[in-house]
């Protein structure tokens, strides 16, 4: 779904145990997970949120977890059999238009994007993906990196969000080196 995707090599400095130290999943997830969840990992790499998340929704949830990279993809499923939670992940690859769950409208509790926006060709249709998706009342947390998208920037990709339906939540989490917005269905 993107023209510029994160090259396969970074996802292994990605998924590090090192980047926990000023973005650690557990923490800046806890408040919006609750065992059950169907959660969306949009631009899940090699699974750096979606390992924690799929601990956290437990055995009766489930972690749908979207790249476009096949690469990406088979990374993530073995590390999620050495951690033990294959069970609760799915992994979808998505196409460079569409992240290609039609299977699941209405059907998510929470989504997630981290520094993926930025990398898409057209927000609109992300947006109005996930919001399709999404259960009424779903949350959808949006980062996107400092280094990448100036305020202005995200400002206009909080608007593109509004005008798919979504609203901005009353608080979004503060993340380091990063732009944050949650939005509510």
């Amino acid at each position: 779904m993107a023209e510029s995707v994160c090259p396969v090599w970074i996802g292994y400095f990605l998924a590090s145990p090192v980047r926990k130290l000023f973005q650690n999943p557990e923490k800046i997830l806890r408040p919006y997970i609750r065992k059950g969840m169907n959660v969306l990992d949009i631009g899940c790499a090699m699974g750096f949120f979606s390992l924690p998340l799929a601990r956290m929704v437990g055995s009766n949830g489930r972690v749908i977890c979207v790249d476009m990279q096949e690469k990406m993809i088979t990374s993530l499923e073995k590390r999620a059999r050495r951690a033990g939670v294959s069970d609760r992940i799915e992994t979808h690859l998505c196409r460079q238009n569409s992240l290609n769950l039609q299977e699941v409208k209405e059907q998510i509790d929470f989504a997630l994007a981290f520094a993926v926006v930025h990398e898409v060709p057209d927000a609109s249709v992300l947006f109005a993906e996930v919001y399709e998706a999404m259960k009424s009342g779903g949350k959808f947390l949006v980062a996107e990196p400092k280094g990448h998208l100036s305020e202005k920037d995200f400002e206009v990709t909080i608007s593109i969000a509004r005008q798919s339906g979504f609203r901005k939540a009353a608080d979004s989490p503060e993340i380091a080196h990063s732009r944050v917005v949650l939005l509510e269905k």
